[in-house]
């Protein structure tokens, strides 16, 4: 196993001191915040012990094979809400309709895995009836914005010849316009009912859930021909546990404790390229 501490303010002295709780054969600078610790003595204990004195120290620590690359992958699979971007968009919306208490609210114990997630995005968007349709707009021009460090994954994965899914229990308004934008191969979300130019308070079709997410990626791992140990699958929410759950690699992007702690590899720190040190 080797071990990528990375963090953005992290000091190369920081990096020395928690490499040196690992004891490997070797370190290994990546960069001017990363150091990639090669050949150690790996147990749960060890592990344990350094990922708690990294979280301490604003520090991302991950374990990986030895050798494992971008090359050992062939899709990269995102959630949207929280991961890909910085918002959770129901929760803007419905900031729209003065409700964002109530609606985030929900929001964040669905995802801590307090709530059902079919049921509560029911709830959540019964609340948004009669809104205009145009607050869909606004919430993308005016408060959508992209992880830090998301473009330069995508950009580096597609250059890597990956194919890109993003698979949200969010909506397709703002899942088509990222899928276009930044050229990924997939998509797949909600679809907001609108009747005369408001919503509804209503989804067309079957929730995307957790299950449904699994099922995607499932579903484009089959049909790019590959396993979906050849999948890389980044969240944050509990509803993303069973799509993770399938990959070859799962990373938790600034992720809930219950996601960190079934996650191959945590971001808590680093932005989304964070991967590309992590398998550089």
């Amino acid at each position: 196993m080797n071990l990528v501490l990375q963090g953005p303010q992290a000091s190369t002295d920081t990096l020395a001191r928690l490499a040196q709780l690992a004891r490997p054969a070797r370190s290994l600078p990546l960069g001017a915040h990363a150091l990639r610790c090669e050949d150690l003595p790996y147990s749960p204990t060890l592990r344990a012990e350094i990922e708690q004195a990294a979280f301490a120290a604003g520090v991302d620590a991950s374990f990986i094979e030895a050798g494992r690359s971008l090359r050992d992958f062939g899709l990269v699979a995102m959630d949207m809400d929280s991961t890909l971007i910085t918002i959770e968009c129901i929760d803007e919306i419905a900031d729209m309709q003065g409700l964002k208490p109530q609606v985030a609210e929900i929001t964040e114990a669905a995802m801590r895995g307090e709530l059902d997630f079919a049921a509560s995005l029911t709830r959540r968007v019964a609340l948004l009836e009669g809104l205009d349709a145009s607050a869909l707009q606004r919430v993308y021009d005016e408060r959508l914005r992209i992880s830090p460090g998301g473009e330069a994954m995508l950009a580096a994965v597609q250059a890597a010849g990956l194919k890109t899914l993003l698979v949200s229990g969010g909506f397709t308004f703002f899942t088509e316009r990222l899928r276009e934008r930044f050229k990924l191969d997939y998509a797949h979300a909600n679809v907001l009912e609108v009747q005369d130019g408001k919503l509804t308070g209503r989804v067309i079709g079957g929730i995307v859930d957790a299950e449904e997410k699994k099922r995607t990626v499932q579903r484009v791992c089959a049909e790019l021909g590959i396993p979906t140990s050849r999948a890389i699958v980044m969240g944050d929410g509990a509803n993303d546990l069973q799509m993770m759950g399938v990959a070859g690699l799962s990373v938790a992007f600034r992720a809930k404790p219950v996601v960190r702690a079934q996650a191959s590899v945590a971001l808590n720190f680093s932005g989304l390229d964070g991967l590309l040190t992590i398998l550089a």
